[in-house]
């Protein structure tokens, strides 16, 4: 592993000497949008507790993926969406959308990785068109909602919430659908976990992973962004 101070260079270590158990790269270095969009390209992501530890950044020699494509839908959400209970958006409420998963109370998480440090710069990467939050929105209000990057053909999953049942499977489920049509490829959903499995996400090599997307974030897309996920 790499420590770097913040006024380093923007450079990463080869993926390959990132720590086989933890799977952390890198620590140390800003956390400026130009080192995120840096180490996004790369599969790189940062992840850990505010104010605990300067920054890690990570490359797990195991990766969550889902490709486009293999998307399931269960019959449950299927109904769910036919419902149209929420109404769906998105880059409407990026800042919000940030500041709600910061206050995601998860296991085995004291704090959030999510500090206004990172929010202030991951919200600069969504105004230079990098980052793009996905909403669902109910009477005005907006109760779930996810976040990512998007490089390439790949959209980087980072994070998401829920107020109301479904509102995050919802959105994130027509927005895989939308991103297909888009042209890109797959999500990196980074960890496994049981809810993204049931989604059709599964684990692969890191070295196939990293391999895949050095290719598909330099093939640019062939639409841009709509202006409503619906």
């Amino acid at each position: 592993m790499l420590f770097l101070d913040d006024d380093d260079e923007l450079i990463f270590p080869p993926l390959h000497l990132a720590d086989s158990n933890t799977g952390i790269l890198l620590i140390g270095g800003s956390l400026s949008p130009e080192r995120l969009a840096l180490a996004y390209s790369l599969g790189i992501f940062p992840w850990f507790n505010e104010g605990e530890t300067p920054p890690l950044w990570h490359a797990p020699h195991e990766r969550m993926v889902l490709f486009l494509d293999r998307l399931i839908v269960n019959r449950s959400l299927r109904k769910s969406i036919n419902r149209g209970r929420f109404e769906l958006r998105y880059n409407t409420a990026f800042p919000e959308v940030l500041r709600r998963c910061a206050q995601v109370k998860r296991p085995g998480q004291a704090g959030t990785w999510l500090s206004e440090e990172l929010q202030r710069h991951l919200t600069t990467l969504h105004e230079r068109g990098l980052a793009h939050s996905a909403e669902a929105w109910r009477e005005g209000e907006l109760v779930g909602g996810l976040y990512g990057v998007a490089i390439g053909r790949v959209f980087f999953g980072e994070s998401m919430f829920a107020l109301e049942p479904n509102a995050s499977k919802v959105v994130f489920a027509m927005l895989v659908q939308r991103l297909k049509a888009l042209g890109y490829v797959l999500v990196d959903c980074q960890a496994y976990s049981e809810h993204l499995a049931r989604f059709g996400a599964r684990e692969m090599s890191g070295p196939l992973f990293y391999s895949l997307i050095n290719t598909l974030v330099r093939e640019p897309l062939p639409e841009a962004w709509p202006t409503e996920l619906t």
